[in-house]
């Protein structure tokens, strides 16, 4: 990546949100379509045991993990710029905590309203020292991993995430190659061996994870929230390796404006999966795969429009309506001439 100024989008922060929100539909759809539980011993079951060994509490967690980094940019750029960070903050948050509200009303256990009030109650921890930021997420998000408090887990991701834009960590990353290398060895380490004890008390049959589960599918479903901080990490430091390589640049350059537009792209999902069920009458009727099958085709219209929109425009509809609520005036959607290219 080439060095990015402050007051510039960083770029690797889009790719990663973009890959966030590729996982995130996978879990997601399960329960809004009421997807149906496996046969066991089908490829069915096959996948369901995928997904919650790779997916599932993998990129929620990630997603909280960049809302903090964003949480930290937004502030400093703005207190660059000579306005108020903090009360734009605030009127950012409360704008996210209405589009939730509404979003909520048709998916529930969304995230928008939750990042919204862990943001407030974040605010005063962007002045703390990032030392002391550091080791209280640790602490919390370990603690909170161990008892696999996955909701509450997202306040000291959003914490880690504030403390990653103390640390400037995905500035002038190619610099840092050497340690990003390092540090995506020890965490594969550490996440092959929470995966293999993870795998280890998998349950023998498949499980409806949304109508109640078994005491040995509940440890399987701890056992995955506990370890995918772990297995988050390592899928950062992977892509950022991979996203070195030029030609992993361009491949993924979708991924890039899926990512720009994650605001957009996060709530269309519910919609386009609401849309899906109602249109072939797939509630209760969806096989696991069949869901990877619908999940795939989200991917195809959103990849390319999201491609699509940002080649005539600045701004994401969701994100230029986000940005209007927080700064209470009115940006140019369309690109200048000069910028389309």
């Amino acid at each position: 990546m080439k060095p990015t100024e402050s007051n510039k989008r960083i770029d690797i922060l889009d790719y990663l949100r973009g890959f966030a929100l590729l996982g995130i539909i996978q879990v997601n759809i399960l329960p809004l379509l009421a997807v149906k539980v496996p046969e066991p011993g089908t490829a069915d079951a096959s996948y369901q045991r995928f997904l919650f060994l790779f997916v599932e509490g993998r990129f929620y967690t990630l997603f909280s993990f960049l809302f903090g980094v964003g949480f930290y940019l937004f502030i400093s750029r703005a207190n660059a710029k000579g306005k108020n960070g903090y009360v734009l903050f605030l009127r950012r948050v409360a704008a996210l905590f209405i589009l939730g509200w509404f979003h909520v009303k048709y998916h529930p256990g969304e995230a928008l309203t939750i990042y919204a009030v862990t943001g407030l109650l974040l605010l005063p921890f962007y002045k703390v020292k990032k030392e002391i930021n550091l080791a209280t997420g640790l602490i919390l998000l370990i603690v909170l991993s161990i008892q696999s408090f996955k909701l509450f887990m997202v306040v000291p991701l959003m914490l880690l995430g504030i403390t990653a834009g103390q640390y400037r960590l995905f500035e002038r990353l190619a610099e840092k190659i050497k340690k990003v290398s390092i540090f995506t060895a020890i965490l594969l380490i550490a996440s092959t061996a929470g995966l293999i004890y993870q795998y280890q008390h998998a349950p023998s049959n498949p499980f409806g994870f949304y109508t109640g589960v078994d005491q040995a599918t509940y440890q399987f479903l701890s056992i995955g929230i506990m370890i995918g901080p772990l297995v988050s990490a390592f899928y950062v430091g992977i892509l950022i390796l991979l996203l070195q390589i030029p030609f992993v640049q361009k491949l993924l350059s979708p991924l890039k404006n899926y990512g720009r537009m994650a605001l957009t792209n996060y709530i269309f999902q519910t919609v386009f999966i609401y849309l899906a069920g109602n249109v072939f009458n797939l509630f209760e009727a969806l096989s696991y795969l069949q869901s990877l099958i619908v999940c795939l085709t989200i991917y195809i219209i959103q990849l390319t429009f999201s491609t699509i929109w940002l080649r005539f425009y600045q701004f994401g509809p969701l994100e230029w309506i986000w940005r209007v609520l927080t700064y209470l005036e009115i940006p140019p959607m369309r690109k200048r001439v000069k910028e389309v290219h």
